[in-house]
């Protein structure tokens, strides 16, 4: 899977205000474009809900298990009442034994289900490693399980659900570093091949496309003053440019409406990644050949991801009304710091290119 699919994939992720969706990842794929004020939210049809994938190879077993835990009215009732911190410690976990024998019954039969598909795909991979003549890592292939108690394959237990909200969540807090080491990774291998493209050439033609990298890079470079994102100054921009609206009638509580635009009450990460399309543009355009989508793309996330640790209080990766009015009042929102874009910011050390 290249980087850029892999961006895509991991953008749907984790952007409903309770658990379910919180492990899921199943919420809808909203819009992003605001809705103006001229119209009425509440006549406007629903978005389709649209399931998105973790990116997990357990996604589906991930994605059933809880599809029909949700069945059992006392489950459904734990699972949207108990907090995310609970939930980690196994606390919900624990009210598995209160579910129907129908349930159960289903669960025992996507587990085994699940061993089979695992154990296939498994015995696939020694088959191929074999006939390649790699080394069979045993410990790596067990670590394929943890998910589930493999040592019982017959019948879903309290460990089995312990087990999955478990990699579920360590899935979730290990996805922006992650994603830094792919980006790292994709810059590397890019500035790797422009050096041994330019071995190959003579000192004249050498000289002429190190001049023309230079170029580039000062003409991408050359842009509009980007604003800090989440400041009072990029969201006024937002308000005026996008919205159509006077920046001296900037209102927080309305500006969070406008772009609230499932109505649910939060920012998720999707919304307040829309918010930063026009810093972008400044930036990046699709058609100069100095500007890379992949970067672009970058950039978004590392704008969120500030954003997220700015504002998101209780770090469900959710803002919420509350929390972003609090975030308008703090001295960062009025008088921001510059914000150093990605090529003031080189993503590997000279050192890490060359140990690579």
């Amino acid at each position: 899977m290249n980087y850029t699919r892999k961006l895509k994939l991991s953008k749907k992720m984790f952007q409903s205000k309770n658990i379910y969706h919180y492990l899921l990842l199943a919420s809808q794929l909203i819009c992003s474009s605001a809705v103006p004020l001229s119209v009425d939210k509440t006549k406007m049809k629903p978005p389709e809900e649209k399931p998105s994938d973790t990116g997990l190879h357990y996604d589906r077993y991930l994605r059933e298990v809880i599809d029909f835990l949700e069945k059992d009215p006392h489950f459904k009732e734990k699972l949207h009442n108990t907090d995310i911190e609970d939930i980690k410690q196994g606390k919900l976990a624990k009210e598995l034994d209160f579910v129907s024998h129908h349930v159960r019954t289903k669960l025992d039969e996507l587990k085994r289900q699940e061993v089979s598909r695992l154990r296939v795909l498994i015995r696939a991979k020694q088959e191929i490693d074999g006939a390649n003549g790699k080394v069979v890592d045993h410990q790596a292939m067990l670590r394929q399980f943890q998910y589930l108690n493999h040592r019982n394959p017959h019948t879903f237990e309290v460990e089995d659900l312990d087990r999955l909200i478990q990699s579920a969540t360590n899935d979730l807090e290990n996805y922006d570093q992650r994603r830094h080491e792919e980006f790292k990774r994709y810059e590397m291998m890019k500035e790797h091949e422009r050096r041994e493209m330019l071995k190959t050439l003579d000192e004249e033609r050498r000289r002429r496309e190190e001049e023309h990298y230079e170029e580039m890079k000062k003409k991408h470079a050359d842009h509009p003053k980007i604003n800090h994102p989440g400041s009072q100054d990029q969201f006024k921009e937002v308000w005026e440019e996008a919205d159509g609206l006077d920046p001296e009638d900037f209102d927080p509580k309305t500006f969070f409406s406008l772009h609230d635009t499932n109505g649910d009450g939060f920012l998720d990460e999707q919304e307040l990644e829309a918010l930063f399309t026009k810093e972008l543009e400044k930036i990046y355009d699709p058609s100069n050949v100095e500007d890379d989508m992949v970067e672009m793309e970058e950039e978004r996330l590392r704008m969120r991801e500030h954003v997220m640790n700015e504002v998101d209080a209780n770090k469900d990766r959710l803002v919420s009304r509350e929390e972003f009015m609090v975030a308008t009042r703090k001295k960062e929102f009025l008088e921001p710091d510059s914000w150093e874009t990605l090529e003031q910011n080189q993503a590997f050390t000279e050192e890490e290119l060359n140990s690579n």
